[in-house]
């Protein structure tokens, strides 16, 4: 009876360690921190409609930037993402028609600068922090999935929980978050600043 036990206390003590519920947890973790992701462009996109107003009343010429934005808001609401079900190829659709809404945003907001009226707009300035924070937040949501990823990935294919992953799940490493190479080039090049 007490070898039994000890057996099954060894066990259990081993078991504990070696991933039988972290992998899951970890997995868990970097498809909510995916969602969050989502959920953060979610909440942007549901701002560009109020600004995109704001500003069509003061840039009535601007007509190609607005049918721009909302095009690529379009396009950007069209893709989702089902975290548990997420390939590298997903991910780099996702990220492409994101990237493509916060192009049309900049030239949104680059036309907004010709509108000295439109700048001052108590409006225009409340969407554009909102957009600001919104912005901010779909930083910190990527940087916590890549985190999250980067703790998935180890727990897999580190020692012990690989031992655990080929034995028990056979989970596949996930994606990483990326840039497309389109987008990899503009983010590499240095802004000019002109005064």
């Amino acid at each position: 009876m007490f070898r039994r036990l000890t057996l099954s206390l060894l066990a259990v003590a081993a078991l504990s360690g070696c991933g039988i519920r972290s992998i899951p947890q970890s997995k868990n973790a970097a498809e909510a921190a995916l969602a969050e992701i989502s959920n953060q462009y979610k909440r942007r996109a549901d701002l560009i409609p109020n600004l995109v107003e704001v500003v069509k009343g003061y840039a009535k010429h601007e007509k190609d930037v607005l049918v721009q934005v909302t095009d690529a808001r379009a396009r950007a609401t069209a893709i989702t993402i089902d975290p548990s079900k997420s390939s590298p190829a997903d991910l780099a659709k996702y990220s492409q028609a994101q990237g493509q809404l916060s192009q049309a945003l900049g030239r949104l907001l680059v036309a907004a600068e010709n509108y000295p009226n439109l700048k001052a707009n108590e409006n225009f300035k409340d969407l554009q922090s909102q957009l600001e924070g919104t912005e901010n937040r779909v930083t910190i949501a990527r940087q916590r999935y890549i985190e999250s990823v980067r703790d998935f990935n180890n727990e897999i294919t580190v020692f012990p929980g690989n031992l655990t992953n080929s034995m028990f799940y056979h989970y596949e490493k996930l994606a990483q978050w990326d840039l497309e190479p389109e987008e990899k080039k503009a983010v590499e090049k240095a802004p000019a600043v002109k005064f």
